[in-house]
């Protein structure tokens, strides 16, 4: 793929997720992952979809870089990851005219016992699309959900990718799957510099984080 469209992707992101209000920075209050990890930054992609010409913009460069990277005819259905991904997962769909699905964390106690909504064939090959990819953990049990009602899944898709923990792409890879973000930290926090979004403090802060996560603790 080209570097050009790679970066200039990563930028426009970034800005829009800055634009919006979708960074969030408390050093002093951390906020804690999943996983129980502490994080002074937080991307709230979920804001996305109260911006209208901002999300299409984020899904027009998702819908390029799927086609560019995974191909026109290599899809059989979008699905979007519960809760988060589904908006994104739809807007997706709709611009690769492809079917959507939506997978549940768990199975619906009652009725079909569903984790799938959606009409997905047999061995449909199915891109997961999130709003985010920090540690990757999440992602592995709709994969699973995914292959377990007779679906094929090798790609994942996001719109942030935190881009700091190997383990993000590692767990992936580990289940052959290959993951997609269209802008990281990195690309952040190179665009809040230069538009000096963040106070030096709050600069260097984030830097720190971002260059030893595992090490990373709050100010005391």
């Amino acid at each position: 793929m080209s570097d050009s469209f790679e970066k200039q992707a990563a930028l426009a992101a970034a800005s829009i997720l800055l634009e919006t209000n979708s960074v969030h920075f408390r050093p002093d209050e951390p906020f804690t992952f999943t996983s129980g990890r502490k994080s002074p930054v937080y991307i709230d992609c979920r804001r996305l979809i109260s911006f209208p010409r901002a999300r299409a913009k984020l899904m027009d460069l998702g819908a390029e870089m799927i086609t560019r990277r995974i191909g026109y005819e290599s899809l059989d259905a979008i699905a979007g990851g519960e809760t988060a991904g589904i908006p994104f997962a739809a807007w997706l769909s709709e611009r690769l005219s492809l079917p959507m699905l939506y997978i549940r964390k768990k199975p619906k106690g009652f009725g079909r016992m569903a984790q799938i909504e959606g009409e997905m064939k047999e061995g449909a090959r199915v891109l997961l699309v999130e709003d985010l990819a920090s540690e990757g953990t999440s992602k592995i049990n709709f994969i699973n959900a995914i292959r377990a009602a007779g679906g094929q899944i090798a790609h994942t898709f996001v719109v942030f990718h935190y881009g700091i923990f190997p383990s993000s792409v590692s767990s992936l890879a580990a289940e052959g799957v290959q993951l997609h973000g269209l802008t990281t930290w990195r690309d952040v926090l190179e665009l809040a510099n230069e538009r000096g979004s963040f106070t030096p403090p709050q600069y260097q802060a984030i830097k720190s984080f971002l260059d030893d996560p595992e090490g990373w603790k709050a100010p005391e």
